[in-house]
């Protein structure tokens, strides 16, 4: 991996292929009665998100604290950006504090690029606008591998507001690098305008979709960025792309659901749905803790080829 990461179209099949073997190693240590390990003692990573997170956030300091690193907490509301401070003035001083690593959520697309350009710190993309989320796609290709093996010669169903969503990016990206098949869906409002060089296949059918593939993958509605009037109703959504207990029922016995949160629950996705074994929805939320350990230490770290030894040698 290089210094940053900020696409996952940056890795490679080789880079995500080394990120989901090193993973391994880091699921064994969350699973211990005490899930520390020294790996990345006297390194401070720094939060700074301009947007809500739940997941992402906790997930990453979560697994900067279990590197033992140090954390360094930003709040947009209690800071400088209330008065007017820039971007770039925010990350040049929290750099000038002595951090190692700028883990970046922003509202504009390409933000992370710029702090890139301004920071010597690695800089991790947590989610830029509309435009991707490497290690959301990076924890779901691992998810997708835990469970059925590996992504290659798999079918995806990436369903709903595609449009507004970075996820649905980065996942096309990671999961077509891996092997996988793509297939988008949902209404055409709800599609980028354009996608010309998308490695994908397109439909508005959802019903003759799922008998095909092993993987359904929902989206969130994303009402906070949607203009009006690009869906008639949610009720009409739901009838047509929400996934369904009957629509399940189409799907092959060992065919797998995801959604990357936060759930819409009786919009998207029915209530008993994101219940059923086959949800793999939680697995994804912890498989995000320790793929963010990988993309941590391969960032900060000695090396994938050391960090075997210490985590194994590491109580």
């Amino acid at each position: 991996m290089s210094h940053d990461l900020l696409s996952v179209g940056d890795l490679g099949a080789d880079g995500i292929d080394e990120v989901l073997q090193l993973t391994d190693s880091f699921v064994e240590v969350s699973e211990r009665a005490i899930p520390k390990v020294p790996a990345l003692r006297g390194k401070t990573v720094a939060w700074l998100f301009y947007e809500d997170s739940t997941r992402t956030r906790l997930s990453f300091e979560t697994a900067a604290r279990r590197l033992s690193a140090d954390v360094m907490n930003f709040s947009v509301a209690s800071s400088s950006v209330k008065k007017g401070e820039s971007l770039r003035d925010t990350v040049q001083t929290i750099e000038a504090m002595g951090v190692d690593a700028i883990v970046v959520r922003h509202r504009s697309a390409g933000a992370p690029w710029q702090v890139a350009k301004w920071a010597d710190a690695s800089v991790v993309n947590a989610g830029d606008g509309w435009h991707e989320h490497p290690t959301q796609a990076l924890l779901d290709c691992y998810t997708i591998r835990q469970h059925l093996g590996s992504c290659e010669g798999r079918h995806v169903a990436i369903v709903g507001d595609v449009k507004h969503s970075r996820v649905a990016r980065s996942d096309v990206l990671a999961f077509t690098a891996m092997g996988a098949e793509v297939t988008i869906v949902g209404p055409p409002t709800l599609l980028p305008p354009s996608l010309e060089g998308w490695p994908v296949a397109v439909s508005h059918d959802l019903d003759s979709v799922l008998p095909k593939v092993d993987i359904v993958y929902l989206l969130r509605m994303q009402r906070e960025r949607m203009a009006s009037g690009l869906i008639p109703s949610l009720r009409e959504y739901t009838a047509r792309y929400g996934l369904t207990r009957r629509r399940v029922d189409r799907l092959g016995e060992d065919a797998l659901v995801m959604h990357p949160g936060p759930m819409n629950r009786g919009v998207e996705i029915a209530a008993d749905v994101a219940d059923l074994p086959r949800s793999v929805i939680v697995d994804q939320v912890r498989n995000g803790v320790a793929v963010r350990m990988a993309v941590l230490y391969l960032l900060l770290g000695a090396g994938s080829d050391k960090v075997l030894t210490g985590v194994e040698g590491a109580s």
